[in-house]
C-alpha cells in the first residue's frame, strides 16, 4: 500500500494451540511492564498518535495527497485492541496457516473506554463468522462490495480522534476558508507533547536501535509499523540531521523489510503488529 519514502522524493495440533495461547497470556501479563511509563505523558492510542504524526502542525489538517493513512488508522485499532488483550489471532493448529489467512477472535468484551475501539469490537462481536486481518482493515474502512456488511464502517474516524487529541489539550480547532468552502481544522496547540513523541520514535532507531524486533517496545514498534502503513513514516525523520536521516531510514526500512511470518513467530505478543504490517505489504 505504501512504501518507505525518502528525502528528496516525496505447533503443532493441539499441544502447540495451548503453548501458543500460553506465550500469549504471559505475554499480555508483561505488557505493562515493557512499556515506558511517565507521569507526565499525555496516554495516547495508537491512532491518536499517528493521526498526530500525520497533522501539519500550523494547518492542522493532513496532507490532501495522503490516501494510506485511513486504512493505517483501522490497523492500529486492530493492534491496539490486541495490546489491550480484547482481540487476538487464532492459534496455530495443525496445519499451520499464514498470518492473512488466521482469523481474529474475541478475546474480552470489556469496554476499553475509547468510543472507536468499543465500537470495533461490538462489530467484532456480532460477525457470524471470523475475518482476517486484512478483511477487517477493509470493512472498517468500508472497502467492501457487498452492503450487508457496510455497517462495519467506522465514520468520521480522523475527525473523531482529532476532537479527542482536543480534549488530550494537545489540538485546538479551528476555521479556515478554502476558497468555496469552510474546514474545520485542528492546528497542534501542545508542540512539546508532538515532540516527546517524535524523540521516541527517532532515539528508537538511533540512540536506543537494538536490531531485534522482538526486544523493542510493542508500541515502539507497532507505531513505526502504522507510520509506515500511514505513508507518515517521512514526518517522523524529517527534523534529524542528514547522516541521521539515513541511519533511520535504513535501519527503519530493515526491519519493516523482516518476514512478518518470522518474527510473529517469535512470540512476546506482536502477532497482531505482524499481521497488520504482513496486510499492508500485500495491499
Amino acid at each position: 500500500m505504501t512504501t518507505l519514502t525518502h528525502r528528496g522524493r516525496r505447533a503443532e495440533g493441539r499441544g502447540s494451540e495451548r503453548k501458543g495461547e500460553a506465550e500469549e497470556e504471559a505475554a499480555d501479563r508483561e505488557l505493562n511492564e515493557d512499556e515506558p511509563d511517565d507521569s507526565k505523558d499525555i496516554r495516547l492510542t495508537l491512532m491518536e498518535e499517528v493521526l498526530l504524526l500525520g497533522l501539519k502542525d500550523k494547518e492542522g489538517y493532513t496532507s490532501f495527497w495522503n490516501d494510506c493513512i485511513s486504512s493505517g488508522l483501522r490497523g492500529g485499532i486492530l493492534i491496539e485492541l490486541a495490546l489491550r488483550g480484547r482481540i487476538r489471532l487464532e492459534p496455530l493448529a495443525l496445519r499451520k496457516k499464514r498470518l492473512l489467512e488466521r482469523k481474529v477472535l474475541l478475546k474480552s468484551d470489556a469496554p476499553t473506554g475509547d468510543v472507536l475501539l468499543d465500537e470495533t469490537l461490538r462489530h467484532i462481536k456480532a460477525t457470524e463468522t471470523a475475518e482476517t486481518v486484512q478483511t477487517w482493515i477493509e470493512l472498517l474502512t468500508g472497502e467492501t462490495w457487498n452492503p450487508f456488511k457496510l455497517q462495519y464502517q467506522l465514520r468520521n474516524v480522523r475527525e473523531r480522534l482529532a476532537k479527542a487529541l482536543v480534549e488530550k489539550g494537545i489540538l485546538t480547532t479551528e476555521k479556515q476558508n478554502f476558497l468555496l468552502f469552510d474546514m474545520t481544522t485542528h492546528p497542534v496547540c501542545n508542540a512539546s507533547e508532538k515532540q516527546r513523541l517524535l524523540k521516541r520514535l527517532q532515539e528508537s532507531v538511533l540512540e536506543r536501535w537494538v536490531n531485534e524486533p522482538q526486544r523493542m517496545e510493542r508500541r515502539t514498534l507497532a507505531l513505526l509499523v502504522l507510520a509506515h502503513a500511514s505513508d507518515v513514516l517521512e514526518n517522523v525523520f524529517a527534523s534529524l540531521a542528514d547522516d541521521k536521516y539515513d541511519v533511520a531510514m535504513n535501519r527503519t526500512k530493515d526491519l519493516l523489510d523482516m518476514d512478518p511470518e518470522v518474527e510473529a513467530a517469535k512470540g512476546k505478543g506482536m502477532e497482531m503488529i505482524w499481521a497488520v504490517l504482513a496486510a499492508f505489504n500485500k495491499s
